[in-house]
């Protein structure tokens, strides 16, 4: 008997692992956009394949100042591959020619440019109808040491730009995901990221794109002590207390997801390059990984009333893998089988 699999949500892998955290003294090179895609197509598990791929518009994957071209040329590549395109991550960052969402007038300016300009790409690959689902990415672009100067003052701040990217996005039917990472400030604690998302309150266009690795660390209280849900030293053995903490989080910022990232984590942190400290991303079999994959999808991707279906697509996310890692592919096989399993628990046909 045929085995019926389902089809939803598609899987997608991400392209942003082969710069994040690389390319700078210190750190590995960057792995250029060709391979991630040849890695991406090529991966299998049990007959199953990806169905696209999650793109960052930064250097060298994506050169912002000449989009026009960049644009057409990003997409005959991913077609050529049998590859659609999904979330896009923006270069709100300074060194990518952004600037801090809590910044200064000229930071936040810029920051809000580079939104206009993602969405701009994202809508034109949309209307090729090369990206069929998917949200465009964002964070505050600004660590947790200068936010903590002015925490208040600062999320109100950042409340604003974000309003203001809510209305470039609206104006190019796009939705704005805010990836909950402990390295940023103003969203480096659960309570923190609910805030800034009751603040600005609009919900049609700016959600929570949570990402396994980095959301289960908000459990911990790394850089935010006083938002912890785990106790501290807690044993991992315990599972009724991590599903607990788990589900009050979940609970929380579930009705703001909009983009979800299948991922594994170790319960530490790690950072590479220029990138701070953030949740350790483990490969899906990893014997140090704290999460049963699957089990804990299920906590963002079902309600009390079942199956959510708010995502045509899920990514995976394995920042900050080492290269020898990154370019073997057994990898992306094992990485798809984790994503298989989770579609066949929580997807549909």
């Amino acid at each position: 008997m045929t085995k019926k699999v389902n089809t939803y949500p598609k899987l997608h892998n991400a392209a942003w692992p082969g710069l994040v955290g690389k390319g700078v003294p210190g750190a590995e090179p960057a792995i250029d956009l060709d391979t991630m895609l040849r890695l991406t197509k090529n991966a299998e598990a049990d007959g199953q394949r990806f169905d696209g791929i999650d793109l960052i518009l930064a250097k060298p994957h994506f050169d912002m100042n000449n989009a026009a071209e960049e644009t057409k040329r990003i997409a005959e590549k991913v077609q050529s591959c049998g590859l659609a395109i999904g979330s896009v991550v923006a270069p709100i960052w300074g060194g990518d020619g952004g600037g801090c969402a809590y910044g200064s007038d000229t930071d936040r300016k810029k920051f809000l440019a580079q939104v206009k300009k993602t969405c701009e790409t994202a809508a034109a690959w949309r209307k090729m109808n090369l990206r069929p689902s998917g949200c465009i990415r964002i964070d505050t672009a600004g660590g947790v040491v200068d936010w903590a100067k002015d925490p208040e003052g600062h999320q109100k701040l950042i409340a604003g730009t974000f309003s203001e990217a809510c209305s470039i996005a609206a104006d190019y039917d796009e939705v704005l995901a805010c990836e909950g990472e402990i390295c940023w400030g103003g969203i480096h604690s659960w309570k923190r990221m609910l805030q800034i998302f009751e603040m600005v309150d609009r919900p049609q266009t700016l959600g929570f794109q949570a990402d396994m690795a980095h959301s289960m660390l908000y459990l911990l209280g790394y850089n935010a002590p006083e938002d912890r849900l785990l106790p501290e030293n807690y044993d991992w053995k315990d599972r009724s207390v991590f599903d607990a903490a788990y589900k009050k989080m979940t609970d929380a910022l579930r009705r703001w997801t909009v983009d979800f990232h299948v991922a594994q984590n170790d319960g530490s942190v790690f950072g590479s390059g220029t990138h701070d400290k953030t949740g350790r991303h483990c490969l899906p079999d990893d014997p140090n990984g704290k999460m049963d994959i699957a089990r804990c999808a299920g906590f963002w991707l079902r309600d009390e009333d079942g199956l959510t279906k708010r995502f045509n697509h899920l990514c995976w996310d394995g920042c900050m893998f080492p290269n020898v890692v990154m370019q073997d592919q057994k990898t992306w096989n094992n990485v798809l089988a984790a994503m298989v399993c989770v579609r066949d628990q929580h997807g549909w046909k």
